[in-house]
C-alpha cells in the first residue's frame, strides 16, 4: 500500500519543474526525464506512451512488493530484471523485498548501486539493518540521511529498542522533532518501556502524545493487563475512540489471566454485539484457554459451536487451543477427535494430545501417539517421561530418557523432578550428580527440585550444598528457588534461616507465604503462622486451599479450637474455596485433641464426601487418647476397609482392649493381624556419609557393611560399660 503512495509522490515530483534536483538525492531518473515541450509536440502519441509506461511501472512495482512479502524473492528478482525501465520506487521495492527476507548482503549491494535515493530508500535500508540486528550500521546510515521523516526516526528507535539500548532510544526520541514523534516514534518507545517493565515511563509518553492511534491505546491496555493492573487497563479501554481486535483481545486476556472469567466472557459477548471487530482466531484462542483454565465446560462447548457455525478454518494454533481445552476438561476423546479432524498439525498439536492423555492417566495411549509422532522435540520427550513417572514406571522413564537423541537441561530436570515427585530422593541426587558431571547448565527448576529432595530427606547438609550452588550460579534471588529454600530449611527444622530467606524476598507470592506458614506450623510456631496469614490477607496476596491447610495445622499445634472453626468457615464464606478431605482431617484432629470427640464425629457425618484415611486416622487417635472405645472401634473398622494392609488400627485396638482389661479381645485382634500377614512398618533412621545415605531399619541385617557395624557397636557398648563401672 505504501508503494502506491510513493508512486504518486514520484509522479508529482517529475511534473514539478520548479524544483531543482540534487546530484545525489535528486528525484528524477535519467530514463524518465520528460519536458513539457516534448510532450506537447506529440500530444496523443506521447500521452498514450507515458500513460502506458506509468501503468506498467505501477504493475511491475506492485508485483515486486507482492513477491517480497510472500517470501518469493527469486520471483521478485525476476520481475525486477525483466523491467524495461525502472524508477526509484522499483529499486526501493526490490530493496525492501531483500530486507523482508533477511538477505542483507543483496540489500546492501542494491542500495550501493542506486543512482538516486529518496527518503524511502534510506528508510528501507535502515529497516534491513535493524531486522538483521546491525544497529551500528543502521545508525551510521541514519546519521547520513539528508532529510529524515517520522519513518526514519521510528525505524532507528525500533533498532535501539530491539537491541536493548533503551537509553539510546530515549535520547533519540527526545531529539526527534515534536511534529514527527506521534504516533510512530512514541508507540515504539512505549513498547520499549513495556518490554523492560517500565510501565510508568510508558504511560508518561502515552499521556504526553498529541496524536494517538489505536496502536498507542492498545499497547497501553496490553501493558496494564500484563502487569496485573486490570482496573487501569479497563479505564483506558473504555476511553478508546476506536478499538481493533488487539485491544479487545488484550483486555479479554487480561480479565482471564487475573482470574475474572465472567468479566472476560462478558467482554467477548460485548465485542460480538458491537460488531465493529470480527471474531478472529487469536481472540478465540484466548477464550478457549480461559474456558480450559477455569474448567468452564458449558462455555467451552458454546465457543466450539460458534467456530463451527461461523465456518471458520481451523488454523493450527486455534485447533491446538481446542485440544488443550478438552484435555483440561478431561474429555480426552473430544481432544483426540479434534486432533484427527485437523488438516494440518504442528509439533504443538502432537504434544497437546500427548499431554492430554498423560493428564488423563492414559499413559498407554499417550505412548502410542508419541511413537508415531514425527519430529519429536524436548517437550514431547519430557511429557511422556513425566507420564511414566506419574504411573510409578520409573524404569520405563529412565529407559526413555536414555533414548533422547539430544539431552539438555530441560530433559535432565524432567527426570530429576520425576524422582522427587515419586519421593525417590536418593535417586534424584544420584542423577543430579551425573548431570553436574556432564556439565549441563542448571536452571532454577533443577535446583528447586533438589531443594525438595533435601527437604524430603530432612538432610540439611545436602540442602546447604544446593543453596551454595544457587549462590554460585547467581540464582539465589530467583523466586522459585527462594520458595524452595524456605520450605527446605523449615522441613529440616531450621525455621530461623527459613524466616531470613522469606524476609529477603522482594515480592513474595502465594507459594512464598504458604511455605512459611506451613514451616511455622510444622515447627510448632502456631502464633507466628497465624500472624503471617494476617499479613498475607492485608497484602491482598491470593489465598488458596494450601494456605488454609497450613493455617488449620497451626491451630492444631497450638490448640486454638475457636480460631480453627473461624478459619475453616472462612474458606467458603470469604474466599469461596471448597474444603477438601485434608482440611476436614485437620479439624477432626483439632477437635479430638481438645476432647471434643462428639463434635469431631458430628463434623465427619456432615462431610459432603466419603471420609478418607486421614480423617478416620485422626478420629482413631482421638478415641485412643480419650478412651472412647466406641469411636476408636468405628474409626479402626473404616481404616481397615480403606487400607487393609495398614497395621495401625490393629495395634491401637489391641492396646485399647488391653487397657480396658479385655485381654481376650486384644489377643483376637493380634491374631487377626498375624493371620492376615500384616506387619507394622519398622522404625528407621539414616545417616549421610560421604554424600551417601545409609538407611537402618529395626531388625534389618541387609546393610553391606553389617559385620563391621556390629564390631563397632560392640566396642561402643563395651566402652560404655567400662566407663559406667568406673563411676
Amino acid at each position: 500500500m505504501r508503494f502506491h503512495l510513493f508512486e504518486l509522490q514520484f509522479l508529482f515530483r517529475i511534473t514539478n519543474v520548479s524544483r531543482k534536483p540534487t546530484p545525489r538525492t535528486g528525484f528524477v531518473h535519467k530514463h524518465h526525464l520528460y519536458s513539457f515541450s516534448t510532450i506537447l509536440s506529440k500530444p496523443h502519441q506521447n500521452l498514450e506512451k507515458g500513460e502506458r509506461t506509468s501503468k506498467s511501472l505501477v504493475y511491475f512495482n506492485t508485483q515486486i512488493t507482492k513477491h517480497g512479502r510472500n517470501g518469493n524473492i527469486r520471483e521478485a528478482e525476476s520481475v525486477f530484471r525483466r523491467m524495461p525501465c525502472r524508477n526509484i520506487i522499483s529499486w526501493t521495492a526490490m530493496l525492501t523485498a531483500y530486507a523482508q527476507n533477511g538477505d542483507i548482503v543483496k540489500a546492501q549491494e542494491l542500495f550501493d548501486k542506486m543512482l538516486e535515493r529518496n527518503i524511502a530508500s534510506y528508510n528501507a535500508m535502515i529497516t534491513a539493518y535493524v531486522r538483521n540486528c546491525m544497529v551500528k550500521e543502521a545508525f551510521e546510515l541514519f546519521s547520513r540521511v539528508p532529510e529524515r521523516n517520522a519513518v526514519s526516526y521510528a525505524g532507528m528507535i525500533t533498532g535501539f529498542v530491539r537491541a536493548g539500548m533503551l537509553d539510546k532510544a530515549e535520547k533519540l526520541y527526545f531529539e526527534t522533532p515534536v511534529e514527527l514523534r506521534d504516533p510512530a516514534c512514541s508507540n515504539t518507545l512505549i513498547n520499549g518501556y513495556l518490554k523492560m517493565g517500565r510501565l510508568d515511563n510508558a504511560f508518561s509518553v502515552f499521556d504526553g502524545m498529541l496524536d494517538r492511534d489505536v496502536v498507542s491505546w492498545s499497547s497501553m491496555v496490553d501493558g496494564y493487563c500484563k502487569f496485573g493492573r486490570i482496573a487501569d487497563a479497563k479505564h483506558l479501554f473504555d476511553k478508546m475512540p476506536n478499538r481493533n481486535f488487539v485491544s479487545w483481545t488484550s483486555m479479554i486476556d487480561g480479565f482471564m489471566k487475573s482470574g475474572n472469567f465472567e468479566e472476560g466472557f462478558e467482554l467477548f459477548l460485548e465485542m460480538r454485539r458491537e460488531g465493529t471487530v470480527e471474531v478472529n482466531p487469536v481472540t478465540l484462542t484466548v477464550m478457549f484457554e480461559g474456558c480450559g483454565s477455569f474448567a468452564r465446560f458449558r462455555e467451552g462447548i458454546q465457543m466450539h459451536g460458534l467456530v463451527l457455525r461461523m465456518g471458520m478454518n481451523f488454523e493450527v494454533f486455534l485447533g491446538n487451543s481446542i485440544i488443550i481445552m478438552y484435555a483440561r476438561f478431561g474429555c480426552i476423546d473430544a481432544a483426540a477427535k479434534m486432533f484427527h479432524n485437523m488438516s494440518r498439525r504442528d509439533v504443538v498439536s502432537w504434544n497437546s494430545l500427548i499431554e492430554g492423555y498423560v493428564r488423563s492417566s492414559a499413559i498407554e495411549d499417550a505412548f502410542k501417539v508419541f511413537e508415531i509422532m514425527p519430529g519429536k522435540d524436548v517437550i514431547s520427550w519430557t511429557t511422556i517421561i513425566s507420564g511414566f513417572f506419574n504411573k510409578g514406571l520409573t524404569e520405563k522413564a529412565i529407559e526413555l530418557f536414555k533414548l533422547i537423541p539430544r539431552k539438555d537441561s530441560v530433559s535432565w530436570t524432567a527426570l530429576i523432578s520425576g524422582f522427587v515427585n515419586n519421593e525417590e530422593y536418593e535417586e534424584a541426587f544420584r542423577w543430579f550428580t551425573k548431570m553436574l558431571r556432564k556439565a549441563f547448565r542448571l536452571n532454577p527448576l533443577t535446583l528447586s527440585s533438589m531443594l525438595s529432595a533435601s527437604a524430603g530427606l530432612a538432610n540439611i547438609n545436602q540442602g546447604l550444598q544446593v543453596h551454595a550452588l544457587a549462590i554460585k550460579m547467581d540464582m539465589e534471588f530467583d523466586l522459585s528457588i527462594q520458595n524452595g529454600l524456605v520450605s527446605m530449611y523449615s522441613k529440616c527444622g531450621n525455621v530461623h534461616d527459613a524466616c531470613k530467606i522469606f524476609v529477603s524476598i522482594d515480592s513474595p507470592n502465594t507459594v512464598s507465604f504458604n511455605s512459611m506458614i506451613t514451616g511455622f506450623a510444622q515447627n510448632g510456631l502456631g502464633k507466628e503462622a497465624l500472624d503471617l496469614f494476617s499479613k498475607m490477607q492485608n497484602e491482598r496476596c491470593e489465598v488458596n486451599e494450601i494456605t488454609f491447610l497450613g493455617v488449620l495445622s497451626a491451630c492444631v499445634h497450638v490448640g486454638l479450637v475457636e480460631e480453627g472453626w473461624k478459619y475453616f468457615n472462612m474458606m467458603k464464606s470469604v474466599y469461596h474455596l471448597v474444603a477438601e478431605p485434608n482440611h476436614y482431617a485437620c479439624m477432626v484432629d483439632l477437635l479430638g485433641r481438645a476432647g471434643l470427640v462428639d463434635e469431631a464425629m458430628e463434623l465427619i457425618s456432615l462431610m459432603p464426601f466419603e471420609p478418607n484415611a486421614g480423617v478416620w486416622g485422626a478420629l482413631l487417635s482421638a478415641g485412643r487418647t480419650h478412651l472412647r472405645f466406641d469411636l476408636a472401634h468405628l474409626a479402626a473398622q473404616r481404616l481397615i476397609e480403606l487400607e487393609p494392609d495398614n497395621a495401625t488400627p490393629y495395634v491401637v485396638l489391641s492396646s485399647l482392649y488391653s487397657i480396658s482389661g479385655k485381654s481376650k479381645d486384644g489377643d483376637q485382634v493380634r491374631m487377626t493381624k498375624k493371620l492376615k500377614g500384616i506387619k507394622k512398618s519398622p522404625g528407621c533412621s539414616w545417616i549421610v556419609v560421604k554424600d551417601k545415605v545409609h538407611l537402618f531399619l529395626a531388625g534389618d541385617q541387609s546393610h553391606m557393611d553389617i559385620e563391621e557395624i556390629k564390631v563397632v557397636l560392640r566396642m561402643i557398648v563395651m566402652e560404655i560399660r567400662r566407663l559406667h563401672c568406673h563411676r
